[in-house]
């Protein structure tokens, strides 16, 4: 089967590296644009603009794909998957309007709303007089959201009301919702949806600060591992009943089936499990550890979501090693963007893997290019020896100015 994979970051090369060790042969993936990292395991096409639906379907149809996989938010806004079911081209992502369970968090509260899944209080704005009235009503901590979409940094989670207040007004152009705050342990969890059916993937927990112990700003992730040995018996079970199959069969009843990839940012409160937020693809980094487990054919398990099929065959199936991610940032991520600086030292073996996110060949050298630029992959029995292979992998990597976090799986190992 030939596959397009559309996108350029860690996640897309994630993917690419998951139908690989699944069985797809490299000759049938194609990723678009790709980057440096993605375009040594597979062919990429720089200059296909994956956010263009008639480019994409354009290309697609010269090609004979025979799936399309949409990695990042930006297409299926974009209307990218719309187009490619138009032209009747199977493709693994949401339409426009069930993508707005991500783009728009006022959306996703009204369909769990109706769907009866449970989540935090929230209060929607469109001034700051609305702002301030509703962090006053629900006190600190202080959870602001731009209600669209802000490359993972539209969150602030801060007992600070002058910072909270900042953040507010740098999105209250595109909406905020004010939210209550929501005290637990977060999972990842992500389903597969054909629109009818969900199928469960293996739950991760991801690291959103910058810096150790939970410290500094929130970014896209600096890593994650995957399973969760802490999870309650039944949590898979608890959040396809209670969180995924609700909000999926609410879509289908809005006229939106949802197909592709339901990523439910959940917490585990004292009065149960709430969902903080949904994505309509992949997370990033959650996905490198989550694939980087599976073991049954990642091919045939998005192809039966993009065509209706989900319920004719076996779920995912995963090792039982664990995985860890380390997410290498350039410096000043998150705040500000540092220079293209060479990058060297990359060693890759059958335990651990590099996943590119801003990395490019540039008369040949390969550089970073700034923001979180490789994720640092390991697997191994425990997660001792998992931090092990990933943290002395990372540290032989040299790229000026760089940094990382120290403690990713450090309770799980302990």
């Amino acid at each position: 089967m030939k596959i397009l994979v559309l996108g350029s970051g860690a996640r897309e090369h994630a993917i690419t590296k998951a139908l690989l060790r699944t069985g797809t042969p490299a000759a049938n993936i194609i990723v678009a644009p790709g980057n440096a990292g993605i375009a040594k395991d597979a062919h990429t096409e720089p200059s296909l603009n994956a956010n263009d639906p008639a480019a994409v379907t354009k290309f697609a149809q010269e090609h004979q794909i025979e799936l399309v996989v949409i990695g990042p938010e930006a297409p299926l806004v974009a209307g990218v998957s719309d187009a490619l079911r138009d032209a009747h081209i199977a493709v693994f992502g949401p339409s426009k309007q069930a993508a707005a369970l991500e783009g728009s968090k006022s959306f996703a509260k009204e369909v769990m709303a109706a769907a009866g899944v449970p989540t935090g209080m929230a209060r929607e704005c469109t001034t700051m007089q609305e702002v301030e009235s509703a962090i006053d009503e629900f006190g600190a901590p202080y959870v602001v959201k731009a209600d669209g979409l802000a490359a993972g940094k539209g969150v602030i989670v801060t007992s600070d009301r002058d910072a909270a207040l900042a953040h507010a007004e740098k999105f209250i152009a595109m909406g905020i919702l004010v939210e209550e705050f929501l005290d637990g342990q977060e999972v990842s969890l992500f389903f597969l949806s054909d629109g009818k059916t969900v199928l469960p993937l293996s739950p991760a927990q991801d690291f959103k600060r910058a810096y150790d112990n939970d410290e500094g700003p929130n970014t896209g992730g600096m890593g994650a591992y995957s399973p969760l040995p802490w999870l309650p018996d039944n949590f898979i079970e608890e959040v396809e009943r209670t969180v995924a199959q609700p909000t999926v069969d609410e879509l289908a009843r809005l006229g939106a089936p949802f197909v592709g990839l339901l990523y439910c940012g959940l917490i585990i409160t004292q009065r149960g499990v709430r969902v903080i937020e949904f994505n309509a693809r992949f997370g990033d980094p959650e996905t490198q550890v989550v694939l980087r487990r599976l073991t049954n054919p990642l091919e045939s398990l998005l192809h039966r979501a993009a065509t209706g099929r989900l319920a004719e065959g076996p779920s995912a199936q995963f090792s039982d090693d664990v995985a860890i991610t380390v997410v290498l940032a350039s410096e000043g991520y998150p705040d500000t963007a540092a220079p293209d600086r060479e990058i060297s030292g990359l060693h890759e073996d059958a335990n651990v893997e590099h996943c590119h996110a801003a990395t490019k060949l540039i008369n040949g050298k390969l550089m970073a290019t700034g923001g979180r630029v490789l994720s640092v992959v390991a697997s191994a029995k425990n997660f001792n020896e998992a931090r092990a292979l990933a943290y002395e992998n990372i540290k032989q990597i040299h790229l000026e100015g760089s940094h990382f976090r120290n403690d990713i799986a450090k309770k799980v190992a302990d």
